[in-house]
């Protein structure tokens, strides 16, 4: 008996042990699920999937035996399951109204690390130009194996035999996967963000005390040629249909909606926010027809210009957002 009850209590700490371990990765797991899948939700979903067929694994010695690199076996089931979901037919996106955009993952600013990204390890490691709402949107034209093979390698180092490993296919196969996403995702018609923290917040304070001055002169200033503004409403609230497109469209159509924020019936609140890794900011008010309005805005900046602004006001992607305090006044404080 005593033997037995030794057994039993080593085994429970060991099972202890790993379920430890297991959380200590939630965070690696949600930020590469979240790149998969451009959902929030999706994303915790399929960690939670993990969770369970890691947690059935424990629950066999054999099994259990087998998980020898466990941020390799983790990461490699949780990318099956994401798979699974994108190639499953309720992530398609034909019948949505009007223009999609990913869930937001926002991090209030005083959280963030002494560069300004989120403290996480796993985001932190991902390089600028791999962060923020411009990738999350090009992500959404490649295909489901495209996209898994490139979010592995690409983003998180993954090496190419775990990859191909993931999809059920050769190494050279997903090579050449991943390498259509990486022309995909840096062609010429993607919006460029390689600015660093600090590049982003000049160039973000600049846009709003232009759109304050409502002077469009000086909002070009800060605004690409090319640039492009997406906003998806879910046809919740009014919003444009298709993205607006170059510097002087996108300039009149942000005076619209931000210049006019100090001259709203209700007062705005807003505050700069960490938006899938950077600069951004988060918005409240209380729409004509009198029901609240939450906005999140992200930015893609590249030599010091806004190449795309992504306005995220879905209420079902923004809800669970902590609100605002009531002092964070429009505009901005920094």
């Amino acid at each position: 008996m005593c033997v037995g009850a030794a057994s039993s209590g080593g085994e429970e700490r060991v099972v202890r042990d790993l379920t430890t371990e297991f959380e200590a990765e939630r965070g690696r797991l949600l930020a590469v699920a979240h790149r998969m899948l451009g959902s929030r939700s999706e994303a915790e979903d399929a960690v939670q999937e993990t969770w369970l067929r890691y947690a059935s694994a424990l629950a066999d010695p054999a099994a259990r035996d087998e998980i020898r690199d466990l941020r390799a076996w983790l990461t490699t089931t949780c990318a099956r399951i994401c798979l699974d979901v994108l190639r499953s037919a309720r992530v398609r996106r034909e019948a949505y109204v009007g223009e999609w955009l990913p869930e937001p993952v926002v991090t209030p600013l005083e959280g963030s690390g002494a560069d300004g990204f989120a403290p996480d390890p796993a985001e932190r490691a991902v390089r600028t130009d791999q962060l923020g709402t411009a990738l999350m949107v090009v992500l959404e034209r490649l295909t489901p194996e495209q996209r898994v093979a490139f979010v592995l390698h690409d983003v998180f180092a993954m090496p190419f035999a775990r990859v191909a490993e993931v999809l059920g296919t050769s190494e050279v196969a997903a090579r050449q996967l991943a390498s259509r996403a990486r022309r995909a995702v840096t062609g010429p018609d993607v919006p460029r963000q390689t600015a660093d923290p600090a590049e982003q917040r000049r160039v973000v304070e600049a846009f709003v005390a232009a759109t304050e001055s409502g002077e469009l002169a000086r909002l070009l200033e800060v605004l690409a040629p090319d640039v492009v503004f997406v906003g998806d409403s879910g046809g919740h609230f009014p919003a444009a249909r298709r993205p607006v497109v170059g510097a002087e469209a996108v300039g009149r159509f942000a005076l619209g909606l931000f210049g006019r924020a100090g001259r709203y019936r209700h007062r705005v609140l807003a505050r700069p926010v960490l938006v899938d890794g950077v600069l951004g900011l988060q918005i409240e008010t209380v729409h004509t027809d009198g029901r609240p309005l939450r906005m999140v805005t992200a930015f893609a900046v590249d030599d010091g210009r806004i190449t795309a602004v992504y306005n995220q006001l879905n209420p079902e992607k923004v809800s669970a957002l902590p609100p605002l305090d009531p002092t964070e006044v429009w505009p901005p404080r920094w």
